[in-house]
């Protein structure tokens, strides 16, 4: 009787956990490693299993989501700024900004997710800037190339949600079928 009762407790915790990956992806965090590494160790608890496995495949597509979602992530901050003509120094400056206002805006604007979010960018686009006029940029050009890695910055992060939707409903399929 008790290993139903531990395959009930086990998928509740992998639900619960891809959950916390979105929520954590919406914050700035590793949210969707943490599903892909949840969805890993389902796997390997139900390695072997006659009925109801959660296979290799679904695994990878998990694990291969979740590479995308920082993929996505990094080139859309990198060409926000890029795009609109910002120097390499702003473009690398904006990623640790970035994260440093993520930071900033969870703590000091005090609405879930939004906070976050407008720090990121606020961030991405005051890293760009400083890396812009260290670049011999002039202001003007500079503030462009900030408001590229700030719209990038957003950019990346919804897709970065999306990915983490996808990784959720992927786990929750290989769990159905």
């Amino acid at each position: 009787m008790l290993a139903p009762t531990l395959l009930v407790i086990a998928v509740v915790l992998l639900i619960t956990l891809n959950t916390a990956g979105v929520a954590l992806t919406a914050f700035q965090l590793p949210g969707n490693w943490l599903t892909a590494a949840a969805c890993a160790a389902f796997a390997w608890y139900r390695w072997g299993a006659e009925h109801w496995s959660f296979g290799i495949p679904a695994v990878a597509i998990v694990l291969g989501l979740a590479a995308l979602g920082e993929l996505l992530e990094f080139i859309t901050g990198a060409l926000g700024s890029a795009t609109v003509g910002g120097s390499k120094r702003g473009s690398i400056l904006s990623i640790p900004a970035a994260l440093v206002g993520a930071i900033a805006g969870s703590l000091f604007i005090p609405v879930p997710v939004l906070g976050t979010l407008v720090g990121a960018a606020a961030g991405g686009g005051l890293g760009a800037l400083a890396g812009d006029k260290w670049a011999g940029r002039p202001w003007g050009q500079a503030f462009k190339a900030a408001g590229g890695a700030a719209v990038g910055k957003v950019t990346g992060t919804v897709l970065k949600l999306i990915v983490g939707v996808a990784q959720w409903i992927t786990a929750a399929a290989a769990l159905i079928f």
